[in-house]
């Protein structure tokens, strides 16, 4: 992939970091969690087409964490929608 490509992803993920850090998004926000999904899936994805498998480890494991947080915190607000109290 293009480094153009690969610089993207990065700035995603540390946009998503930066954000956290200065208290503008919250670790658990939609928007967190989907910078970092995209970010890392992108990162993954070269990894994998240029065989670097300990980066494909890192990413793809980071791509899979911030899927199932992301998939949690839309369940759990489709489930507050259905049953609000």
């Amino acid at each position: 992939m293009p480094v153009a490509v690969q610089i993207a992803g990065s700035l995603l993920i540390l946009a998503a970091f930066a954000l956290a850090q200065r208290g503008l998004l919250d670790l658990r926000s939609r928007a967190y969690l989907l910078l970092n999904l995209v970010g890392s899936a992108v990162l993954a994805v070269d990894a994998y087409l240029g065989a670097q498998w300990g980066f494909l480890l890192l990413e793809g494991v980071w791509a899979l964490v911030s899927g199932a947080s992301l998939f949690g915190v839309l369940r759990q607000g489709a489930r507050a929608e259905r049953d609000p109290r």
